[in-house]
């Protein structure tokens, strides 16, 4: 007779948890991201952005000091939101966007986010910019909300590496190891800005802010942003 085959109980919650958390960032959630390089397209055609190495220098700046620092705790902040405060919050997360290509990410990201959730999770949310509306739903579904931030780090890393794939003479090799290398720093990020609020949120990126902003002007482009 056969020995019995012994499998590990995974808690059910845990388990479909994560997986609405990797539903809700993964490529396929609709939300455009493909379409946006967050002004990382004009740091290629000025040169600052050339190979894997300056590519994951630039996309580190962003998460540990940047605007995905800044998206990072404007995530937090609507996590622990009560419902009245939410649309003075996304008005302050909009006033805080450095170019108008930074204000349509975060709208149209946003828009399409809600529209999407609302459609399959009927919460019925208003349109919200991208950060606020994800650490909403996180409160809402009642997620984890230090995974929701590391994975929305990880999908934002995700998509400034894809964008660079098709920007520079970059492999699909190197794209897949500067995310890898990036890991670490997004598990941190989402660690260290638990419990924080809009008073924490900043951005020293500046180069990358000036990128957004020369890109609204860039004579050749394939990247709304």
């Amino acid at each position: 007779m056969a020995a019995p085959i012994r499998t590990r109980m995974v808690p059910r919650r845990m388990t479909t948890d994560l997986l609405t958390l990797t539903q809700l960032m993964s490529p396929a959630f609709p939300v455009g991201a493909f379409a946006y390089s967050h002004g990382l397209e004009a740091a290629v055609e000025a040169g600052v952005i050339k190979d894997a190495q300056s590519l994951e220098a630039w996309i580190t700046d962003l998460v540990e000091i940047g605007s995905a620092h800044a998206d990072a705790v404007f995530l937090n902040a609507a996590f622990s939101a009560k419902q009245e405060a939410l649309d003075m919050l996304d008005a302050q997360v909009r006033a805080f966007a450095a170019s108008s290509e930074r204000l349509m990410e975060a709208d149209l990201q946003g828009a399409a986010f809600c529209d999407t959730v609302n459609g399959v999770w009927g919460l019925h949310l208003p349109h919200l910019t991208y950060a606020v509306a994800v650490g909403h739903v996180a409160q809402r579904m009642d997620l984890d909300v230090e995974q929701t931030t590391a994975l929305y780090l990880q999908a934002f890393v995700a998509n400034l590496c894809a964008a660079a794939l098709r920007s520079v003479p970059l492999g699909q090799l190197d794209g897949q190891k500067v995310q890898m290398a990036l890991q670490r720093i997004c598990i941190v990020k989402a660690r260290s800005v638990v419990g924080t609020t809009l008073d924490d949120a900043y951005s020293n990126t500046w180069m990358s802010d000036i990128a957004s902003m020369r890109h609204e002007t860039q004579y050749s482009r394939i990247f709304r942003t």
